[in-house]
Order: C-alpha cells, then sequence, then structure tokens
C-alpha cells in the first residue's frame, strides 16, 4: 500500500469532521480558554499511543498470540461497525455516550475517538507487514495525525461553518469511504487465512 493511501486510510478512520460534534459536547462543560489545552494533551497522547503500536506492533502480535489475518479481520469488522455507525448515526452518536462531566483524560477523547481500536488494528498490521517501511508509515501516521489535529482544533470554527447537517453529510461520506475499507481489509484477511 502506498504512503498516501495510508495517510488517507488513517485519516478517515481517526475521522476528525465526524467527531467535531462528539468534540464540542465532551468540551462543552469546559471553559474556552482551557478547551484548547485539553485538545493539544489529548492530541499527543493519541499520537503518542499510535506510536507505540506502530512500533511495537510485531511484538503485540507475538504476546497476544495473534495472527495477522485475526487482526485484519477483527480490525475490518471494527471498522465496519463504525462506518456503519457513522451512515446510520445512533443516539449517542458514533462511540455512544458515557455520560461523563467534567474534564476529559484519555478517554473518550485520544481513546477511543482518535486512536481508536481500527487505526490502532491498522498500524499493528501496518508494522507487522512492512517493517522495512517504518519510515513510510511513521509519515502517513504524522499526516493523517496533523491533518486531523487541525481539523479538531479548528471544531468551533467548523461548526459554525459547515453546521450540524454539514458535519453528518460528511460524515456520512466518510462512513461509505470507510465501508469499502472495511470489506476490503476482510477480504485480505480472508484471502491471507485461505492461502
Amino acid at each position: 500500500m502506498e504512503t498516501f493511501a495510508v495517510a488517507v486510510t488513517l485519516f478517515l478512520i481517526m475521522d476528525p469532521l465526524g467527531n467535531i460534534p462528539i468534540f464540542l459536547s465532551v468540551l462543552s462543560k469546559v471553559t474556552p480558554e482551557r478547551r484548547i489545552k485539553i485538545l493539544i494533551r489529548e492530541l499527543i497522547i493519541a499520537l503518542m499511543i499510535m506510536l507505540l503500536f506502530l512500533f511495537s506492533g510485531p511484538v503485540i502480535l507475538k504476546v497476544l498470540g495473534l495472527s495477522r489475518e485475526a487482526v485484519a479481520i477483527g480490525g475490518g469488522l471494527v471498522l465496519m461497525i463504525i462506518a456503519i455507525r457513522m451512515i446510520f448515526p445512533s443516539r449517542g452518536g458514533v462511540m455512544g455516550d458515557d455520560g461523563s462531566d467534567g474534564e476529559p483524560l484519555v478517554v473518550p477523547l485520544a481513546v477511543p475517538l482518535i486512536a481508536g481500536p481500527s487505526v490502532l488494528a491498522t498500524l499493528v498490521l501496518l508494522a507487522d507487514t512492512g517493517p522495512e517501511r517504518s519510515v513510510d508509515w511513521l509519515m502517513a501516521l504524522g499526516g493523517a495525525w496533523f491533518l486531523s489535529a487541525i481539523i479538531l482544533l479548528s471544531s468551533q470554527g467548523l461548526f459554525k461553518l459547515l453546521g450540524a447537517r454539514g458535519l453528518k453529510a460528511i460524515e456520512r461520506l466518510m462512513g461509505m469511504i470507510l465501508i469499502s475499507i472495511s470489506v476490503q481489509m476482510l477480504l485480505d484477511g480472508f484471502k491471507s487465512y485461505m492461502g
């Protein structure tokens, strides 16, 4: 897979545009001055977690006794569920609503909204299938994370510009693309397992 294609896939899985309403909702009780600091902190925590999975992917697979195929199929299924929830949102949003108040730390912003299970599974697969391309994977992750960070840090303005309907339309479009990516992950996993 090309570096640009990996970056686009990671960006779509991170779904920053679809996460804007969730981020704004979670941070609604936090003062506007504090929101940017919290967002930066959560983005950095998410990046650290994703880097950990990228560089220790094969070790994680070995310790857990998982095959590449199992991670591809499991990641594809989780990605498909997330994509379906993007297209047909439930009452609590894509990730549900935990009902917690106050200032978030790690959950739910860093994990699972930015560094979710599908992103982590994809990074583990990349690290395991192409360890010699770790610089390419790092560039793809960095690009996807950076673009997501810009979008999330601009979330207040984007919400005003696009409105709730505009964001929903974009999220559903991204969900349709993710469905195709998840099916491809499943097909690759089954093909590898059967072959």
